[in-house]
């Protein structure tokens, strides 16, 4: 299984408070179908880290709808995952996305500033 991750990170101002918007790319870059399975309807965890302590979780506080499901992903093609943090504070940060298949790994990582 050959999954590759990419993460994106884009700020966003609306004048009172900036937000963070996070997209997760996963692509299957090998040559057989990749069937990934899921416990609940979080498909993707978001964290972000500044100098290596965690200061914003997707997660935390969030109740997701436990059921069972499964996507797949044909060679070449991905399959997007998105979040965002509200109300982010300035600062340096790296931002790491971690699929929560069962039975696959895959992981992406961003750095950006908040101004």
């Amino acid at each position: 299984m050959a999954l590759e991750g990419r993460l994106e990170a884009e700020v966003a101002s609306n004048g009172e408070a900036d937000a963070v918007r996070f997209e997760f790319t996963v692509t299957n870059a090998g040559t057989d179908p990749v069937e990934l399975r899921f416990s609940d309807a979080c498909k993707a965890e978001f964290v972000v880290e500044d100098e290596g302590r965690e200061v914003w979780r997707y997660t935390d506080g969030r109740m997701f709808a436990q059921m069972i499901s499964s996507e797949r992903i044909a060679p070449g093609e991905t399959a997007t995952y998105e979040a965002e943090w509200e109300r982010a504070r300035s600062g340096e940060y790296t931002a790491v996305a971690e699929l929560r298949a069962q039975e696959a790994t895959c992981e992406g990582r961003t750095e950006f500033s908040v101004p």
